[in-house]
């Protein structure tokens, strides 16, 4: 595999999410013994006891879990993350994980999605589903919170998204998002209420922001099957200020910051020591930080980056805020040594940016796909590849994968398609290979846990 490197994490997998249920109903035996009365949490120092309704199986048509589903089945949970992957292993697992960059409703964004009863995204969506929708795992980014019930979607510069938008990531593929960005506190703690509120409802893991202390301090984690083995992949998420918008009175813990200004990586080194404490075979950092429009990272970004990468507690590093695509590199470090991969910002994945106000970059970005290769000793090796993928402002946002436009479209020339792949290509830099499909699940299944039923 091009780019793999040595890192330490267990795999997962999306082929058929939806018959966990069954593999838990047919491993009962074995679940019942460990899982019974434990439920291991991020602060280990004060584990909680008694049952928990850790998702797992579902039967809607896109097969991500939700925390109804799971209550109907009456299997029991999955074994706590701390339990879980400790047999014995033959042969090596594997799985794949998508990343993108920035979602952004923009005003006109809002304007393209806008139907008579409500918002589509789907349509904006559809042209890159197979990139989302193959990997066993994806992961997005969404910068901006949910307009609160009772009030109006909202685009720069105080953002607030319909609550369309998050199902419509659901749909699409996308088994969670980082929450954590300069935009979080846009619509106060209640849009943060909002978000996360409506992520519980279709059924997608959440990390950045909380609504509670408690879950401020649980990592949101997601279960990865291969043959007898369960991997827990981490999601943390980080941003480096809040536009100059107050937290919450009284709620420091509502978005997870770190200051960028003095280089400082240790919230972000901290979170991740907690989610391996709590189990994480994987550990994926999303990091919001640091200059806008810019493709080369500054130095303070590039600190950071490698201080975290130094730790030997993150396995991916995936960057967001810059708004344009960014250098993937293997910087020295990582759980075994061998290297963390590094991309410092995927630039955009849905916004109303490009050069008519900002920079050329800002039209296109990458989505990630990472692939993880476990042996029997947990040794795990990571590799990835990016796709170019870009927003099409004249034909209502239409996003496209630009290799599979090569003759352009009704308002993209041939022209304008190879200048857009050429940015990205040029900006994500030699290291790492570009995919040209979709990437397959390589595992057997995966859902997500919601926070503090780890």
């Amino acid at each position: 595999m091009v780019g793999m490197s040595p890192s330490r994490a267990p795999s997962h997998s999306t082929s058929s999410r939806t018959s966990i249920g069954l593999w838990l109903m047919a491993s009962l035996g074995v679940i019942a013994v460990v899982a019974t009365g434990i439920v291991v949490g991020v602060n280990t120092s004060s584990p909680q006891t008694g049952s928990t309704a850790v998702a797992g199986p579902d039967t809607s048509a896109s097969g991500t879990s939700t925390p109804d589903a799971a209550a109907d089945t009456a299997v029991p949970p999955p074994a706590p993350a701390s339990q879980v992957n400790k047999m014995p292993a033959e042969e090596s697992v594997a799985f794949t994980l998508a990343a993108a960059g920035d979602v952004l409703t923009h005003g006109p964004v809002l304007n393209s999605a806008k139907t008579s009863d409500g918002y589509d995204f789907n349509r904006l969506m559809d042209p890159v589903r197979g990139y989302v929708s193959g990997p066993d795992l994806a992961l997005c980014h969404l910068e901006v919170p949910v307009a609160p019930p009772g009030t109006q979607p909202s685009g720069y510069p105080i953002f607030g998204a319909p609550k369309e938008i998050v199902g419509a990531l659901q749909d699409q593929g996308w088994d969670g998002c980082s929450t954590a960005s300069n935009h979080t506190v846009d619509r106060g703690f209640a849009g943060i209420e909002a978000t996360l509120g409506e992520f519980d409802n279709v059924g997608m893991g959440h990390a950045g922001s909380a609504r509670t202390e408690d879950e401020a301090n649980s990592v949101q984690m997601y279960r990865v099957r291969a043959g007898d083995r369960l991997i827990t992949v981490a999601n943390i998420s980080f941003a480096y200020g809040l536009n100059g918008l107050p937290k919450p009175e009284g709620k420091p813990w509502a978005v997870n910051t770190f200051d960028a200004n003095a280089e400082d990586a240790q919230p972000i080194i901290d979170r991740a020591q907690e989610a391996r404490d709590a189990g994480a075979d994987v550990v994926i950092a999303s990091v919001h930080c640091c200059v806008e429009y810019q493709t080369e990272p500054t130095a303070a970004q590039r600190s950071i980056a490698e201080k975290i990468a130094a730790s030997g507690l993150v396995d991916l590093y995936v960057g967001h805020h810059a708004h344009v695509p960014q250098p993937i590199e293997l910087l020295p470090g990582g759980p075994t040594g061998d290297g963390m991969w590094t991309a410092f910002g995927l630039g955009n994945y849905v916004s109303n940016q490009d050069s008519n106000c900002c920079v050329p970059n800002t039209d296109s970005g990458i989505l990630l796909t990472a692939t993880f290769d476990v042996s029997p000793e947990d040794d795990v090796g990571v590799g990835v590849e990016w796709t170019a993928v870009t927003v099409d402002r004249r034909d209502g946002h239409e996003m496209h994968v630009l290799r599979d436009i090569p003759d352009g479209t009704e308002t993209l020339t041939a022209q304008d398609v190879a200048a857009r792949l050429k940015r990205v290509s040029d900006a994500a830099g030699t290291q790492a290979s570009e995919r040209t499909e979709p990437a397959e699940p390589l595992a057997d299944d995966s859902y997500w846990v919601p926070r503090g039923k780890n």
